[in-house]
């Protein structure tokens, strides 16, 4: 019974670590169906962002993580949609060449001011114990914020005017625009908030894996196998797929190796698209968010 109640929370810790790697490219994929290959770097950027804060301004770990990491990776998005990405709209291909130039000039330049070292962060929480196995209170943590992440996204989306115009704005702008809304700010807006979503990512994963230049490549994989396999609705999707990739993981893991963990990962998502070729979602759940 112990042994069972530490595998669910490290299979729930599990699917919490995907939602909050891929949550902020499904924002952007699933609403502006922008493929943005510098996702990864966004997530490396709030890692950063965290860990300078409290390692070297004295910034308390959790306001580092939960406020200060988001805030700037939101408003560098900002800044990237504004002179980059809104003249590309309609434009996959060229998008997906400049986001990827993006995603190498950030490798490059987080490389150049910090090295090519590993940085992390001490974990803000004690382990547990149930019965005679341990377990991470960090990942209840983890599960908490993905939760909270959902939920406040749900709610953005369907109770509030500023979710109901990017809804509306991402079936149809023309429309949407004849209506009252503005489309451009909508699009800033939402890029801005994926951004934001990608650097909390990356900062309350910081203290797990620890942060590098390069680690973004490990994190854009995960993200874009999650947003593919889960369809057009960023939030329904986006936990289906979490959920399905997140538990087949985190079982092969359990009875074999992490490195057999990772490639029944890949396995499930590719029989899943291939059964699935417009993910879950555009099969099941179509009407939901």
């Amino acid at each position: 019974m112990d042994l069972a109640a530490i595998f669910s929370i490290e299979v729930v810790g599990a699917i919490a670590t995907l939602v909050l790697m891929s949550i902020g490219l499904a924002v952007v994929f699933g609403m502006m169906k922008i493929i943005n290959l510098a996702h990864g770097e966004f997530m490396m950027l709030g890692g950063y962002v965290a860990i300078l804060a409290t390692n070297r301004f004295g910034v308390p770990i959790w306001l580092s993580m939960l406020l200060l990491a988001p805030l700037v990776t939101g408003l560098f998005g900002v800044l990237v949609e504004r002179l980059l990405v809104r003249h590309l709209y309609g434009r996959m291909i060229d998008t997906m060449l400049a986001t990827w130039g993006l995603s190498l000039a950030l490798v490059g330049l987080a490389t150049m001011v910090f090295g090519n070292t590993t940085v992390g962060i001490s974990s803000p929480l004690p382990g547990f114990a149930i019965g005679r196995f341990q377990g991470s209170g960090y990942t209840l943590f983890v599960i908490a914020v993905a939760v909270a992440v959902l939920a406040g996204l749900w709610l953005l989306f369907r109770f509030t005017d500023l979710g109901l115009c990017a809804r509306a704005s991402m079936q149809n702008a023309a429309m949407a625009a004849a209506l009252g809304a503005n489309p451009g700010r909508i699009y800033t807006l939402t890029f801005g908030l994926g951004a934001a979503l990608s650097g909390l990512g990356g900062a309350v994963l910081a203290p797990v894996s620890g942060v590098i230049p390069t680690i973004g490549a490990s994190y854009i994989a995960k993200a874009f196998i999650t947003v593919i396999g889960g369809g057009s609705a960023v939030i329904t999707g986006n936990l289906a797929a979490s959920g399905l990739f997140g538990a087949v993981s985190q079982a092969v893991t359990f009875a074999t190796t992490p490195v057999f963990g990772e490639v029944a990962l890949l396995l499930a998502a590719v029989l899943l698209i291939r059964l699935l070729p417009q993910g879950i979602t555009g099969r099941f759940f179509k009407k939901s968010i």
